[in-house]
């Protein structure tokens, strides 16, 4: 195994070691987010506030929910990342490839 793959092993590892232990390490935690500060908003303002829409999924716990939104988050950033590596590249393997059809 060679080193770069005993650096990635160890990365993946620590990612899902740090996406897990919090989860079962916090017991009854409560994180608010912007959803929750806005209905309590409201509610101060109308008493009589009713949503006109309930949630599809309503994940277990707020840590869970949390979870979900990093992880939406870093599939995001991977994909934005994947790209801008990916432009980065053409244009810097298309250059190096027009300097050796130039030589030919």
């Amino acid at each position: 195994m060679n080193k770069n793959l005993k650096v990635s092993l160890i990365c993946i590892l620590l990612c899902i070691i740090i996406g897990v232990v919090p989860l079962l390490i916090i017991k009854d935690s409560e994180f608010g987010g912007a959803d929750g500060a806005a209905e309590e908003a409201i509610t101060n303002i109308d008493k009589d506030y009713e949503a006109w829409y309930s949630p599809i999924f309503e994940p277990p716990g707020g840590e869970t929910e949390s979870l979900l939104f990093c992880l939406q988050a870093a599939l995001g950033a991977g994909i934005f990342g994947y790209g801008f590596g990916y432009l980065v590249a053409r244009k810097k393997f298309s250059k190096t490839n027009d300097k050796h059809e130039e030589e030919k």
